[in-house]
């Protein structure tokens, strides 16, 4: 048998639905729940619109409209330099991934071809952990919705109140369809552009005319003459900016969540990861330019919206309001998206043996019910620490850096199951049309970056206990995976991927073989 022919008939070992996924089979529906002789499928239902949107939603963070100030007071213009350098880093993440993903048809995301290259012990960790990151990521985003944004238009109405709404929001918008929640993210990431190009346009306009306040003219000189120039934060703020910024890059990765719910994947995946460098470039290195070209960037404020502030200086006496949509529309959007990835991603693991059967029941429109509810029950938790005024300690900042860190996890993942895809299936490369530029070079570049990434993080007291704190989800996950490897079902998973690793290494050798030969000749 070939290789393609013994993968495929093992799909359903490992990371992978049963069936072709991507030819997008409808499932006969025998009751509530979708069943058919190959199993549950989601529904390719996500267009190209909702694809480019939600890529855009993802690069897009709540960082980016309040977190930004921060970024700004620390590493003063050269916060620039560090956006472009993720974005850039991030890219070739997002270009792994894609090639990944494409690669084979029966893969729905990361945490499939984790599984299904490196082995079920990554399909476990990557699947779970990122569970856990959008999980940790959308109860800070419930919290912050409901003790910071809710509460500055109506400071009386009790804080779980707004949290309970959201949730049960969040839910309504995700149970009836996958439609439902592209529509939403859509309107939600549109809502995001709009806000950023408007003060892009409103900058300029303030430059070109020679804006003054304060003594100070708005003008893109202020990048290079201000408080010590470029690098006025100095060598220690710039690499300061690194851990704040790299929080607001989180879910830049969502699209690989859709890929089995997306319509003509070959075609809109490379589309919305290609893209990426121009929205870094656009809504980060655009917006933070001409920020502190209008405004010298040592009279920011770390705890104060630089977006407010522009829109005020420009005489929009609704500035704060303004904004406090659009951080408001931000926080749902990111809280949607995990609400939505961590229900996909519960999916993929209970089909793969991963997690309890019953969180792979898919109602008639191919949406995870009971996973969904996992993840709105889970998000219920925000209720109980808003309860006991919890909501606004600096917790927050170990908060985030704990998602960070797990998110860095997953990256991780996808790069090293790139770099064994590589060694292991060369014929597969060479026939892909979406490789990753610079070769097996680049991931190591950028697992490098990420251990210069986890040494930022301990330079400061606050995102070091978040680093202390991570291990902790490991060790349950270590402890849930040493359990489930007595199971004699994943004991026969493990042996296939053996058996599979041996059959790839004896192709791949005949294949290089065969290509050496024909160079010769």
């Amino acid at each position: 048998m070939s290789l393609t022919g013994l993968v495929r008939a093992r799909t359903s070992t490992i990371g992978a639905p049963r069936g072709d996924a991507r030819k997008g089979h409808n499932v006969a529906h025998e009751s509530t729940d979708t069943a058919s002789e190959n199993g549950p499928e989601l529904q390719r239902a996500l267009s190209n619109r909702h694809i480019q949107l939600l890529a855009i939603g993802g690069a897009i963070g709540t960082g980016l409209f309040m977190g930004s100030g921060k970024t700004i007071s620390v590493a003063g213009p050269s916060v620039i330099l560090v956006y472009m350098v993720i974005g850039f880093m991030l890219y070739f993440v997002m270009r792994a991934m894609g090639e990944l993903l494409l690669s084979r048809s029966s893969y729905r995301n990361f945490s499939d071809f984790a599984g299904d290259i490196l082995g079920p012990w990554a399909a476990f960790f990557t699947g779970w952990t990122y569970w856990f990151c959008w999980i940790v990521t959308g109860v800070a985003d419930v919290i912050v919705i409901a003790s910071v944004y809710v509460t500055f238009w109506l400071p009386l109405i009790p804080t779980w109140i707004p949290a309970l709404v959201v949730i049960a929001a969040l839910i309504a918008l995700n149970l009836p369809s996958v439609r439902g929640f592209g529509e939403t993210e859509f309107w939600f990431a549109l809502i995001k552009i709009a806000a950023i190009v408007l003060l892009i346009v409103i900058g300029l306009v303030m430059v070109f005319t020679g804006f003054e306040h304060d003594g100070a003219r708005a003008s893109f000189l202020n990048l290079f003459n201000v408080g010590g120039g470029f690098f006025g934060g100095g060598l220690m703020g710039f690499i300061m900016g690194f851990q704040i910024a790299v929080f607001a890059f989180v879910g830049i990765e969502l699209v690989g969540t859709a890929a089995a719910e997306t319509k003509n994947p070959e075609h809109n995946l490379p589309r919305a990861i290609n893209a990426i460098p121009v929205r870094v470039l656009l809504f980060y290195v655009g917006s933070l330019a001409v920020l502190m070209s209008v405004v010298p960037w040592d009279r920011f404020d770390a705890d104060n919206s630089p977006f407010v502030m522009l829109f005020s200086l420009a005489g929009l006496g609704a500035a704060a309001h303004i904004v406090n949509m659009v951080v408001l529309t931000s926080a749902m959007s990111s809280a949607n998206s995990g609400i939505y990835s961590t229900s996909r991603m519960v999916f993929g693991l209970s089909t793969d043996g991963n997690a309890p059967k019953a969180f792979s029941k898919l109602t008639r429109r191919q949406v995870p019910r009971n996973a969904l509810f996992l993840s709105g029950v889970v998000l219920l938790s925000a209720i109980v620490l808003l309860v006991f005024g919890l909501g606004e300690s600096k917790g927050f900042t170990i908060v985030t850096t704990i998602s960070s860190l797990c998110f860095i996890f997953v990256w991780s993942i996808i790069l090293i199951s790139y770099i064994v895809y590589r060694r292991r299936r060369p014929q597969a490369h060479d026939e892909s049309i979406f490789k990753v530029p610079g070769g097996t070079f680049m991931p190591w570049v950028v697992l490098a970056f990420f251990v210069f990434l986890l040494w930022a993080f301990t330079q400061d007291p606050d995102t070091l206990l978040g680093m202390y704190a991570t291990p902790i989800w490991f060790a349950l996950v270590g402890l849930g995976y040493l359990l489930l490897r007595k199971n004699p079902k994943h004991q026969q998973l493990r042996r296939d991927h053996e058996e599979r690793i041996a059959q790839e290494k004896r192709e791949a050798a005949a294949y290089l073989a065969a290509a050496g030969s024909r160079k010769v000749r």
